[in-house]
């Protein structure tokens, strides 16, 4: 059996970034990217995070987290300190420039969830959730 469901995930992860970056701009939203969107979304959610717990929660590697935290940091959006418990990890924090955007980027979020679930009954919204889920758990080794 042929199946396609990476390349369409991976073509809906292509479009969606595209039409919730544009949405972010029509909203006066312009001090942090969509991908910057989802570190921050993580840490109002937290207020402060280790760096392995932000990769966690995004599933952003290390790599691509640093680069992204050194441009967040220099934006003002958050800050780091090392963890008084373990000199090892740094501690990342929301800053209130960035708590300001929140209330903006969640109707931009909620605008995209209506657009990405037009025409999907409550009870297809959730089956499909639990099947992209099931992928998830799949995937991570």
């Amino acid at each position: 059996m042929k199946t396609n469901g990476g390349f369409l995930i991976s073509q809906i992860k292509q479009l969606q970034g595209r039409v919730f970056e544009k949405m972010l701009k029509e909203s006066k939203v312009d001090a942090f990217n969509g991908a910057q969107g989802r570190i921050l979304y993580v840490l109002w959610e937290h207020n402060s995070l280790t760096i392995s717990e932000i990769g966690r929660l995004t599933s952003l590697a290390k790599t691509t987290l640093t680069s992204m935290l050194d441009r967040m940091e220099a934006c003002g959006l958050i800050t780091r300190r090392p963890d008084p418990d373990n000199r090892r990890q740094i501690i990342i924090s929301i800053t209130q420039k960035a708590r300001e955007y929140k209330e903006a980027y969640d109707q931009v979020s909620d605008r995209m969830n209506e657009l990405f679930y037009r025409g999907f009954s409550e009870e297809e919204v959730l089956a499909f959730e639990e099947q992209l889920k099931r992928i998830i758990k799949n995937l991570e080794v």
